[in-house]
């Protein structure tokens, strides 16, 4: 039973890109959390966001997470808030490496300010970077409970997969 690989990290970290690379280089099938949700529930995460509110979400979340650690030998992308609870990213941890990808607030700025597809930023008003930023810290703490991380400031999504591929297969 090979483990399953578990990319999180804040929005605009690259799970999803670093993910399917992944994937790709070491023949297993990638999972995106956000995507299948929506697939399951048939509407964008946003729209879950304003019918149901953020507790559904995250209950769908925490379900997904124990469906998908009974699986072995996949290559999964959280969102970004999935493994913030303890008990998801216990559960997660037990059948599968997790790793952290982690990035500069003014880089993931740069690659999700303008972006409409981010619930947790919904607002398009001149407090978003502040919103951003606010959520990183609140987030710190349970990113910190993760014990791998890489750093993709400076990395482009080739480069960070490759890191990742090189520690699963050391």
């Amino acid at each position: 039973m090979s483990r399953n690989i578990i990319l999180t990290g804040f929005m605009g970290t690259g799970k999803t890109i670093v993910g399917q690379l992944v994937a790709a280089q070491l023949g297993r099938e990638f999972i995106d959390m956000d995507d299948l949700i929506e697939s399951r529930e048939g509407r964008p995460i946003s729209q879950i966001f304003a019918d149901e509110g953020e507790p559904y979400f995250r209950r769908l979340e925490a379900d997904l997470c124990r469906e998908l650690a009974a699986k072995s030998g996949l290559v999964i992308a959280t969102g970004g808030g999935a493994l913030v609870p303890e008990a998801n990213l216990r559960v997660m941890e037990r059948t599968g490496l997790v790793i952290c990808l982690d990035c500069r607030p003014d880089v993931l700025w740069q690659r999700i300010g303008q972006s409409d597809n981010r619930p947790m930023l919904a607002a398009q008003d001149d407090g978003r970077f502040a919103r951003l930023a606010a959520l990183l810290v609140q987030r710190a703490p349970a990113y910190g409970r993760i014990e791998y991380h890489v750093d993709v400031t400076r990395l482009d999504p080739d480069q960070v997969a490759a890191q990742i591929c090189h520690q699963v297969t050391e």
